[in-house]
């Protein structure tokens, strides 16, 4: 059913640019365009909070362009902020000012998995007694979720983790940004946890991103290990599982 309220109108008036014979007339008024832009400037700013190390790539200018751009064609659908610019990630990446910048939107990938984590609801973490004190036989069948703070990706060829790392004010503030000029390009995973309630990262191999994976899928753990051993051959898993383990990635099996 269309809805057609002054409200309603106002809304579409500030977030798209429709011809003048068309607009609300509140739109010609004088304050509405300053209004208008503050709409967007405070959408852009929410999205350089959320997305600190594509800003910092990029520099100011640059981001509060794309970012409007982004605002105006994908207003916010929640009053939280904080999770604004779900797509932001695809959006640069069909940019056609990025196609000469191809680790913009796995950079910005990690800047919203860092936000998923951060925002992820509680849950216990599997510790290793959990996985120890099973029978033998019961390990076959064991079906381990991952945490839902957990976030993990692999990045094909491109060394996304070790750039946004470097980008991160609050991963290593005593660095010098890194650009990707710096850097030596391949293939990178990476695993985000929240244990004890901060977001933490780590360096993640094909395996593990392809075992957690296959858990997120609801597979056993003996095929999740397999998935993980097909990908990374020679994978040692016992020191994947306890690695898991460590970073709080994985729940307290049911």
């Amino acid at each position: 059913m269309s809805v057609n309220t002054p409200l309603h109108a106002l809304a579409q008036a500030i977030w798209s640019e429709a011809p003048a014979d068309e607009a609300p007339a509140i739109t010609r008024h004088p304050a509405f365009a300053v209004y208008r832009n503050t709409v967007l400037k405070g959408c852009a700013d929410a999205l350089q909070a959320n997305y600190p190390a594509v800003a910092r790539l990029v520099g100011d200018d640059w981001f509060q362009s794309a970012a409007t751009l982004y605002a105006r064609a994908h207003p916010p659908v929640d009053g939280r902020l904080v999770l604004y610019g779900a797509d932001f990630a695809d959006f640069l990446a069909r940019m056609e000012a990025t196609h000469q910048l191809p680790y913009l939107a796995p950079v910005a990938r990690l800047d919203r998995m860092w936000t998923l984590s951060h925002v992820a609801a509680d849950a216990p973490p599997a510790l290793p007694q959990h996985i120890t004190s099973l029978p033998a036989e019961a390990l076959a069948t064991l079906k381990l979720a991952p945490h839902p703070a957990a976030q993990w990706a692999w990045f094909d060829g491109i060394p996304a983790r070790t750039l946004w790392c470097s980008n991160r004010s609050d991963a290593h503030p005593e660095a010098d940004p890194q650009s990707a000029g710096d850097l030596v390009w391949h293939g990178e995973g990476a695993l985000l946890t929240r244990p004890a309630l901060q977001v933490q990262w780590a360096p993640a191999s094909l395996g593990s991103i392809c075992f957690l994976d296959a858990c997120a899928q609801g597979a056993p753990l003996l095929d999740a290990a397999q998935a993980a051993s097909e990908a990374e051959p020679g994978l040692d898993l016992a020191q994947l599982m306890a690695q898991l383990l460590d970073a709080g990635a994985l729940q307290v099996p049911n």
